[in-house]
């Protein structure tokens, strides 16, 4: 045992350290590029634009790939072609855009829509609106969540709730912590014409 610890003392006295500008060349958070007053469009497989990022300006951080925008516009047209706007005072996005969060007065807004349903009445999909000071936006898998307070607007009903969690392909959003709620009566459905 004494000639395994002498052994292991040895070994560790003269094991070469890295230099302390190695390490530090290792964890620099350096712009590699910017933009400004910018567009990026991505395209689906058909050609279709499927969403549009607009900033003021724009830092790119090599070692993290990670691009960080100042006045964040989206606009995102969902698989089932509900157009989705979203915009925060600061954004930071993946390498490839599939994530989004939103920092400071953050907004995820699906627009309405309206059509004519199977009973022959007219069906208006209503207004929904996310807002708080954090909102993590996956655009592949449809998802917004956030672990701060956000305000849920549904057309003309309002919650509201400490962390938040919302499945666009399920139509699901969950509220947890102090929840409240804002229910007002709704206008009869308006038959087709």
């Amino acid at each position: 045992m004494g000639v395994l610890a002498l052994a292991t003392y040895w070994l560790t006295r003269n094991t070469s350290v890295l230099p302390a500008a190695v390490l530090a060349a290792e964890a620099r958070h350096d712009i590699d590029y910017f933009l400004r007053n910018f567009s990026i469009k991505s395209y689906d497989a058909t050609g279709a634009l499927k969403s549009e990022l607009y900033g003021v300006e724009a830092r790119h951080y090599l070692d993290t790939d990670i691009l960080e925008i100042d006045l964040a516009r989206l606009r995102n047209i969902s698989v089932a072609g509900d157009v989705v706007n979203a915009a925060g005072d600061k954004a930071l996005s993946n390498y490839d855009g599939s994530e989004v969060q939103l920092v400071g007065n953050a907004v995820v807004v699906r627009e309405p829509k309206v059509g004519a349903s199977t009973t022959g009445t007219v069906s208006a999909v209503p207004r929904l609106e996310f807002r708080g000071d954090f909102l993590h936006v996956f655009l592949n898998e449809e998802r917004v969540s956030s672990y701060k307070p956000v305000v849920l607007i549904h057309g003309s009903d309002q919650f509201s709730g400490d962390t938040f969690e919302y499945n666009h392909l399920d139509g699901t959003a969950e509220l947890k912590g102090r929840v409240k709620g804002l229910l007002l009566p709704r206008a009869a459905a308006l038959p087709a014409r």
